[in-house]
């Protein structure tokens, strides 16, 4: 008997042939564009896809890197690459030109879809590659590249190839919140590994939904939000193409009218100081919010609750585990903290010698995860540090409550001791931005005249001016918040933090 065919596309693509009205929209463009892209022409024109790449030699196991905006092609290509066993590469599209250059050189790709408003800033980079042997533009093509949609109405659509479970789909690349970005390799089961999981059993999404995520779909927490979780139940996505503006966002809200909205904590601070105290008219459409990327501050849950009245579900995830694997809950949210475990999931902490904590004691979360990465590429040492048998090493430190919620401290390299008690950078941050004056807060260890290491505190204030005594205000604050040995002994007040496109404080930068 011939073993059944695992092709992620059947399951998020061609089953919804079948299982939801053809018409039904997959996506919706914001702006002015006003593109949809239904269920059917999405199984299509992914046909199209696969049909494009074998008519140009683009095999399997190829990878084709996109540097393509939230647009309706980003799933026609996507699902199209998977359908012909070639491995889609999402690239960040906020990026400087220099950065892609290490990447390109990493990937290796064959070949290249890029929104054309992206190409000048990498073509030099492409003529370099002699790996690349096709480049498709999408959009107003001036160039001597092959026009994406032309090709496309070429129609000449390839059926899904035979995979298994276990064979490599996609990559995606780190967010770099730590360093230099790294291939991360996901096989065919993932995507429907995070769906069934946290997709049906958390965030308990359907068909009747319609979702915006102001995280890109080249994330991997976007590419959950947006993609994965809203076509495993024939629900509809709004894509935004340009960056996450308030008004952008403000805008998608008022018009789409989107059911669950999923954001960062920055954008969720920034969109709260918009606000005010003024509950906004979409307010009433919105049933659930989620965070992830960093640790949602308890202020900011506190006050979104107050203030639009549906929950924001924090969680943790990665890159490398695809998505989130410890959420908050719907009806079980407790700010501040992390939660607990999504089902399927398992988790523990232990020390740096790799053994189990006491209940309350800070270690590394460790996770047996279903959607667990198959490794870096071309980074074997880390991949053999990162990936121990069935547990994932996380990079985070945690501890856990006697009631079971996992409380967040800080990434690992984060992490310091001040007169030997270890402190949380978070713990500090979120006790900072519980002031009135304080929009956002990045705290690192800096080192004394005694060589010793301490807080010290990088802080974006809502208005622009700090008044003389406002760092000394703050310092008192956050000793009676938290404890008189944590409060930062050097405060520097700065226009914005050093953060990755998707939200992360790159806090190594600012030790530097």
């Amino acid at each position: 008997m011939a073993e059944q065919n695992q092709n992620a596309a059947l399951y998020f693509v061609d089953r919804h042939r079948k299982g939801v009205p053809g018409s039904k929209l997959a996506f919706i463009e914001s702006g002015d564009s006003g593109r949809r892209l239904s269920y059917r022409d999405l199984a299509d024109q992914s046909d199209q896809v696969s049909g494009l790449l074998a008519r140009h030699d683009i095999r399997r196991e190829d990878r084709a890197l996109m540097l393509v905006h939230d647009i309706i092609e980003f799933p026609t290509i996507f699902w199209g690459a998977i359908k012909a066993g070639v491995i889609p590469v999402p690239l960040n599209t906020m990026l400087t030109g220099d950065a892609y250059g290490p990447i390109i050189a990493d990937c290796r790709p064959s070949a290249v879809f890029i929104s054309a408003q992206l190409l000048p800033m990498i073509e030099p980079l492409l003529a370099t590659s002699a790996d690349i042997r096709a480049v498709f533009v999408i959009g107003d093509n001036h160039t001597n590249h092959h026009d994406f949609q032309a090709e496309l109405d070429q129609n000449t659509p390839a059926a899904p190839i035979h995979a298994t479970a276990d064979e490599c789909a996609f990559w995606l690349y780190s967010s770099g919140s730590t360093g230099a970005p790294k291939g991360v390799r996901h096989v065919h089961s993932s995507l429907q590994a995070t769906s069934d999981t946290y997709g049906a059993q958390v965030l308990g999404i359907t068909a009747q939904d319609t979702i915006f995520s102001a995280a890109k779909m080249f994330f991997a927490y976007g590419l959950g939000n947006a993609m994965s979780f809203p076509m495993a139940v024939g629900a509809t996505t709004i894509l935004l193409a340009d960056r996450p503006s308030l008004d952008a966002v403000f805008s998608i809200f008022t018009y789409n009218k989107p059911t669950i909205f999923g954001g960062v904590p920055t954008l969720f601070a920034a969109m709260l100081a918009a606000l005010g105290d003024d509950t906004p008219d979409w307010a009433s459409t919105l049933r659930l919010a989620i965070s992830a990327g960093e640790a949602l501050p308890a202020d900011i849950g506190n006050r979104w609750k107050s203030l639009i009245g549906s929950d924001i579900l924090d969680g943790v995830g990665s890159t490398e585990l695809l998505h989130i694997f410890l959420p908050d809950a719907p009806e079980d949210i407790d700010y501040g903290t992390s939660g607990v475990a999504v089902p399927g999931y398992d988790l523990r902490l232990v020390d740096d010698a790799g053994s189990g904590i006491k209940t309350g004691d800070i270690g590394e979360l460790l996770v047996n995860a279903p959607s667990a990465a198959d490794g870096y590429w071309n980074q074997r040492a880390k991949t053999r540090a990162t990936f121990a048998g069935n547990w994932t090493h996380t990079g985070d430190k945690y501890f856990q409550r006697p009631d079971g919620r996992y409380v967040y401290c800080g990434r690992t390299d984060d992490m310091f001791k001040v007169s030997g008690i270890w402190v949380s950078p978070f713990e500090v941050e979120q006790a900072l931005i519980t002031h009135a004056a304080v929009l956002e807060a990045a705290v690192v260890s800096a080192r004394d005249t005694s060589d010793l290491e301490k807080p010290k505190a990088f802080v974006v204030l809502k208005d622009t001016a700090a008044s003389d005594d406002l760092a000394s205000e703050l310092q008192t604050h956050v000793k009676a918040t938290v404890g008189q040995w944590k409060y930062p002994r050097w405060i520097e007040f700065v226009d914005d933090l050093p953060k990755t496109a998707t939200g992360k404080i790159q806090r190594f930068k600012l030790r530097n």
